[in-house]
């Protein structure tokens, strides 16, 4: 933002998802703190999205850890929501960087459901939070609009995107 000017982007993605999970919320709240300041959406990505991306290789973790629980996204906007309401969700729901052939990418887009039926009944609201699909490209149709019903307003396809350079 130039003195006084609007930010040159709307959001910012924080990715410290190999932190542990309360030292990443911990540094999103104060990134969050600062950003809403400016009117800007902070993305933050729990759990880990299998594969490879930038150097980080995941492609051989354990396959539980591919799914984040209920408890850690509530976690998430326990801490966040009173800072701002300006806060999206990258929650680990079997996702992949990377295109895979079929049958090697286990998404559970109705684990993104369960999360929202978690917070849902502590809030008493429907479908209260916000989620990024992380690692979508080569999804199937029918799991990109499954994990829309459960409230992702953003997908990242960045391998797509690539393979149309290549």
């Amino acid at each position: 933002s130039g003195a006084g000017g609007e930010p040159l982007f709307s959001s910012h993605m924080l990715d410290l998802s190999e932190e542990p999970h309360e030292e990443n919320i911990g540094i999103c709240a104060v990134y969050l703190a600062r950003m809403a300041k400016i009117n800007c959406i902070l993305e933050m990505e729990i759990g880990i999205t299998g594969g490879v991306e930038d150097g980080v290789d995941n492609s051989g973790v354990a396959k539980d850890k591919l799914y984040s629980t209920p408890e850690e996204v509530w976690q998430v906007y326990e801490t966040l929501a009173p800072i701002s309401e300006k806060f999206t969700i990258a929650a680990a729901f079997g996702n992949v960087h990377g295109v895979y052939k079929a049958g090697n990418v286990v998404l559970r887009p109705e684990l993104l459901g369960s999360f929202q039926d978690y917070a849902g009944k502590i809030l008493q609201s429907s479908k209260p939070l916000n989620f990024v699909f992380h690692g979508g490209s080569g999804s199937e149709k029918r799991s990109i609009d499954e994990a829309r019903t459960h409230g992702v307003v953003k997908m990242n396809v960045d391998t797509d995107t690539q393979w149309a350079y290549w």
